[in-house]
């Protein structure tokens, strides 16, 4: 029997299977082992596991040992020189004016070499610069042209979706991916919408391929006529998670009905267990809510307006009441006023004619029975004449007339 354990060399990269001997090893620890070019560090993906020698994979290395301190340390030096190394390269590149784009550098972990990699459109000559780089660093230098996804993962970034970037987080391998993908899931070919990070088309359209293509087989294509309800219609659009179908007849008139539906030809009646169902669905609701508290509280409120009402109206009596016992007062009050002023005017008057001189009561008497001639002249000598002097203004009055 054989322990194996599955190594990689990056975060998302490829895994590899080394012998593990008989280390206790668990996943995410770091170990250096001897690869084809040199020594390297790798990170434990999961812990080993045994097998027979016969099944074991062909030229299966061994574990050197489990990283030590001073192996991180290195490890660590390693990584702050790669960013020198990497900028220096830049500059090199732009004075000798090479039409390639420097993305990364690496650092053996002996420090033995150092790899450059770098995307280009077609070949370039880079041997002037790689005597440059050997001239500094006094070391094996290495150029190696990547692809565009290869880019993507060594970059890293944030993808349409928000979040990390499928190839630098899990993904270990690429798998070809064709414009067929997206048109089977009915997704628009805009490329701004249905490319990644590196141009290419988006690696999580084959995701769902499968599943698409599998629902997709038994539904008819947009634009076939079929018969639905005797009339012959055309397929507009279709929903292939939910298998439902959009038809539209000559007349206009559009209408969505199920893949089963439209195998019948006729739209199907809910069944008994499905009305059941619902009834013991609206129940459930229906018991759950609080029913009888609701007329009680009605029955309550109503009461309590009654009674404020009934409340009301007796105080508006009683206040009727007081206002006719306060007009009756002031009735009475007037009535009293109107005697007693009557009476200061009886008095008055009495007082007034005690007062007056003698003189005038004998005038006043001799005066009376000259006024009755008077009067008696007016009425006969009144018949020839109007009565009364009733003309203009002008006139004389009577009396002056019969003097």
């Amino acid at each position: 029997m054989i322990r194996i354990v599955p190594l990689k060399f990056q975060q998302a990269g490829r895994q590899y299977k080394f012998n593990a001997l008989s280390l206790e090893l668990k996943s995410g620890d770091k170990v250096i082992v001897e690869t084809d070019r040199g020594r390297a560090m790798a990170i434990v993906v999961i812990p080993p596991s045994e097998i027979e020698e016969n099944s074991s994979p062909e030229g299966l290395k061994n574990i050197l040992r489990i990283a030590t301190e001073e192996d991180l340390a290195m490890a660590e030096t390693n990584a702050a020189r790669e960013k020198t190394a990497h900028h220096f390269c830049r500059g090199r590149i732009q004075e000798r004016k090479l039409q390639m784009k420097l993305v990364r550098a690496e650092y053996a972990f002996d420090g033995s070499k150092i790899i450059f990699f770098f995307t280009a459109d077609g070949r370039i000559d880079f041997r002037e610069l790689v005597k440059d780089l050997a001239h500094h660093f006094h070391t094996r230098i290495e150029m190696r042209q990547i692809g565009v996804r290869d880019e993507a993962k060594l970059v890293g970034g944030l993808g349409i979706c928000g979040r990390e970037l499928c190839c630098c987080s899990f993904l270990t391998q690429f798998s070809p991916v064709s414009v067929k993908m997206a048109k089977e899931q009915g997704l628009a070919l805009n490329p701004t919408k249905i490319s990644g990070q590196c141009g290419r088309l988006l690696c999580c359209l084959g995701y769902e391929y499968e599943t698409y293509s599998k629902l997709k087989k038994g539904m008819p294509k947009c634009g076939k006529k079929v018969m639905w309800e005797n009339r012959e219609c055309e397929v507009t659009s279709l929903d292939i998670l939910q298998q439902k179908v959009t038809l539209r007849d000559r007349e206009g008139t559009s209408c969505q009905v199920t893949m089963e539906e439209l195998r019948t030809g006729q739209a199907s009646q809910p069944t008994a267990e499905e009305n059941s169902a619902e009834e013991t669905h609206s129940s459930r609701l229906t018991n759950n809510r609080p029913q009888r508290q609701q007329p009680r509280k009605q029955g309550e409120k109503g009461q309590q307006q009654s009674q404020r009402r009934t409340n009301k109206g007796q105080q508006s009596q009683k206040q009727g009441s007081k206002g006719q016992q306060s007009q009756k007062q002031g009735n009475r009050g007037q009535q009293s006023q109107k005697q007693d002023h009557k009476k200061q005017q009886n008095a008055d008057q009495a007082t007034s004619e005690q007062t007056k001189p003698v003189d005038q009561q004998k005038k006043q008497t001799q005066n009376k029975p000259t006024e009755g001639k008077s009067q008696s002249n007016r009425r006969r000598r009144g018949r020839r004449r109007p009565r009364g002097g009733g003309g203009s203004g002008n006139k004389p009055a009577p009396s002056k007339q019969g003097e």
